[in-house]
């Protein structure tokens, strides 16, 4: 998966269900993409942060993209809309230094600060997977789609390989079953939770999960999914 800014809650559980979570940040980087953006719940309502970027040319890699920091105010504007919309939600003052330490720390690629914001959820969720960047770990970027897949699964000696219900159309169980590994998709069941008001805004940024659950409610969510 991509390097995501504190995807949802699905991202989560896909990591949940492995060992090792592969985090493929020598792709080209995708504008409006969700890795320097995601959706707070603000008024009632679904509304996008984003955390500014340089200019970069089109086919610039994820790893290599670099924040823009011209302008310090978009960090400290950012993080007061996160403490004023979500100061009365049950979890804020657990939850708010995580948020503060990754949108507040001093990193100068984007890719940097997203695996931050993954790493620092993985450890509050409780989730064991170990965190590997692609650029570092595999030297198979020449390779495409499957068939990068595949070898990465070779070079780690994987006997399964799991991703979101999206790579049901991407990915075929039996060129995977042809080198020996299983191919599972994740299922997510439906996830609702107490806001603060109804009708419940799904999809959000998992900094809305666990600002309204507990930590051990959250943790109960992250395992509410099958595999398929």
């Amino acid at each position: 998966m991509q390097p995501y800014l504190f995807p949802y809650i699905g991202y989560f559980q896909l990591m949940h269900a492995v060992d090792r979570f592969v985090v493929a940040d020598d792709l080209a980087f995708i504008k409006q993409g969700w890795i320097n953006r995601n959706r707070l719940l603000i008024n009632g309502e679904a509304a996008y942060f984003t955390v500014p970027l340089k200019r970069h040319a089109a086919d610039t890699l994820i790893h290599d993209v670099e924040i823009d920091h011209r302008s310090p105010r978009w960090r400290r504007s950012l993080l007061t809309t996160i403490a004023n919309f979500y100061r009365r939600a049950p979890s804020f003052d657990p939850v708010y230094p995580i948020v503060e330490r990754v949108l507040g720390g001093p990193f100068v690629k984007i890719a940097d600060m997203a695996r931050a914001s993954l790493r620092e959820v993985r450890d509050y969720l409780g989730v064991s997977a170990t965190i590997v960047e692609s650029s570092s770990a595999y030297g198979n970027a020449h390779l495409k789609g499957q068939d990068r897949v595949i070898d990465t699964c070779r070079l780690e000696r994987a006997t399964d390989y799991v991703n979101a219900v999206g790579g049901r159309m991407l990915y075929s169980p039996d060129a995977f079953l042809a080198h020996g590994i299983r191919l599972h998709f994740v299922e997510t069941a439906a996830i609702a939770y107490t806001q603060f008001r109804e009708p419940f805004v799904p999809s959000l940024s998992v900094i809305d999960v666990l600002m309204f659950n507990t930590q051990a409610e959250a943790r109960a969510l992250v395992t509410r999914y099958q595999l398929a």
